[in-house]
């Protein structure tokens, strides 16, 4: 982040943000676009360094189930190999002559004792290829339990479903400007209890060195009953705020960076979730105002939350 002489020494500091003051030891973003930590832990061993569960629970829904169908495939071309090493004249029942089709058929051997059907027409004999299906079926029984556990997972864990706008805007408010920035509910899920924190996050040169500085960015409305429809988060920037000296050519030139975080109960979940961004300065659009999402239905009979008007905006003279 380059350093910066302009910030109104008015503004109040935030020194429980988590993150450490030494400005060298840092590099980019502090927290990610999805809201994760812009962290990278090394001087540990990978496997000790990753909670599978968490990985499991957390990536993408695609890539969740082309690892499940993948590691399925993999396991039982695995155990049909090992059948065939063994023999395939140990399995009752196959009628092949290549060995491709002998192959093939231990693979279904392989898949029918995984996951435990067993048809019947083919069967082991002899003690290695019995203990070799022992062992297929027990590593089966615990490899579905697994998957059924990450699956609930998946399907249970509180999530709040919101989703920020792309860009921050420097908009007119009052007499004066505001820093803004818009989120909404995306799914049929009832919120209430909101509450919204933003804080700035800078490189300040003091005495002759780089310090990271972290600025609390006071909110009009931080807090409200019920988040049913598109929640503006407006930042007055008055003398007392950090932003209160920045010229639209800052925004463009200087490395800021702009946390949000929010947290809220769920009632379909019964707990309080929270969800986190942030928007680096080059991603606030100054002289903008956002445009309205919500609209009367056509029947007149409800309202309706226009999704992907969340981040439209107009352009406007400050």
């Amino acid at each position: 982040m380059a350093f910066l002489k302009k910030i109104n020494g008015k503004a109040k500091t935030d020194s429980n943000t988590g993150f450490g003051t030494n400005a060298t030891s840092y590099g980019g973003r502090f927290i990610s676009k999805n809201g994760n930590a812009n962290v990278k832990k090394t001087g540990i061993g990978f496997f000790d360094s990753i909670s599978w569960y968490h990985t499991m629970v957390n990536i993408p829904r695609w890539k969740f189930i082309l690892i499940i169908v993948l590691f399925y495939f993999v396991v039982n071309f695995c155990f049909a190999s090992l059948y065939y090493m063994i023999g395939v004249e140990h399995l009752k029942g196959i009628n092949a002559v290549t060995p491709l089709d002998k192959f093939g058929q231990a693979f279904f051997f392989s898949v029918q004792t995984y996951t435990t059907v067993g048809y019947g027409h083919i069967s082991p004999s002899g003690f290695l290829t019995s203990f070799l299906a022992a062992v297929e079926a027990l590593f089966g029984l615990l490899s579905f339990a697994i998957a059924t556990g990450l699956f609930y997972g998946r399907f249970s864990m509180p999530k709040a479903f919101l989703k920020f706008s792309q860009n921050a805007l420097i908009a007119p408010f009052g007499s004066g400007t505001a820093l803004m920035i818009r989120l909404s509910p995306f799914k049929n899920t009832n919120l209430t209890d909101a509450e919204a924190k933003m804080t700035l996050a800078m490189t300040i040169e003091e005495n002759g060195k780089l310090v990271n500085k972290f600025y609390n960015l006071d909110l009009e409305l931080a807090k409200i009953n019920a988040l049913t429809l598109s929640w503006t988060l407006v930042h007055p920037i008055t003398e007392s705020s950090p932003l209160y000296n920045l010229t639209e050519e800052d925004y463009r030139n200087i490395s800021g960076e702009i946390l949000v975080y929010i947290k809220v109960f769920d009632d379909m979940f019964s707990t309080t979730v929270v969800k986190r961004t942030s928007y680096s300065f080059q991603e606030v659009v100054f002289g903008a105002k956002f445009l309205p999402m919500f609209s009367r239905s056509y029947d007149d009979n409800r309202t309706e939350l226009h999704i992907d008007k969340l981040n439209s905006f107009e352009s406007v003279t400050l």
